[in-house]
């Protein structure tokens, strides 16, 4: 495997160096004459590894800039200060924190998704996914007490079982359901 000994070079290139009267291959880049801005990345120019280097002495990125616009672009945590600070929100997430809330930056981006973890219920009781799912196929919110699952429970039986409705057997797949989400939730150690 053969090394890269000069960083930025680009091989296979195929233009002469940029620099007049050179006949070597323009392998490195350098900015060119149209700066990068919002209409793209700007134009470039390729030289040969001895003219890139000349180019690199003379380089001023500062040159045409103020003392005051020389020491913003030097400093730009300085302008962190005001409310730019702050996410900016993004489709199908909830608003983001601001760093300044938080101490460490993994706890301000872990704190961005901690409304999409499920609600936990207010006696610190656990719930297992088919708690949650039985709970929501009864229509109850998870810090529901057994007897408002038992109350639900009995209304929904009244309401699809066939000997109560008149003899009409096209709810018999959510009455099953609902029995099903009885079974398991009165068993559960959430309820206990």
């Amino acid at each position: 495997m053969e090394r890269e000994k000069f960083h930025g070079r680009v091989r296979g290139r195929v233009q002469p160096c940029a620099h007049p009267g050179c006949r070597e291959t323009g392998e490195f880049r350098a900015p060119g004459v149209q700066p990068s801005g919002f209409d793209g990345p700007g134009s470039y120019r390729w030289f040969c590894l001895d003219h890139i280097r000349e180019f690199n002495a003379r380089y001023d990125w500062f040159d045409g800039m103020s003392q005051d616009e020389i020491d913003a672009a030097q400093a730009p945590a300085a302008s962190w200060a005001d409310a730019a600070r702050a996410f900016r929100p993004t489709a199908g997430v909830d608003s983001p924190p601001r760093w300044a809330d938080f101490k460490d930056p993994l706890e301000a981006i872990s704190g961005r998704f901690r409304s999409h973890l499920p609600k936990e219920r207010a006696d610190g009781r656990p719930l297992s996914a088919e708690d949650r799912r039985g709970l929501k196929l009864l229509g109850l919110g998870v810090d529901a007490s057994l007897h408002d699952v038992r109350t639900r429970y009995s209304q929904l039986v009244r309401k699809y079982h066939p000997d109560r409705n008149g003899g009409d057997r096209s709810h018999e797949k959510r009455l099953q359901e609902v029995i099903e989400a009885w079974q398991l939730l009165r068993k559960s150690a959430a309820f206990a």
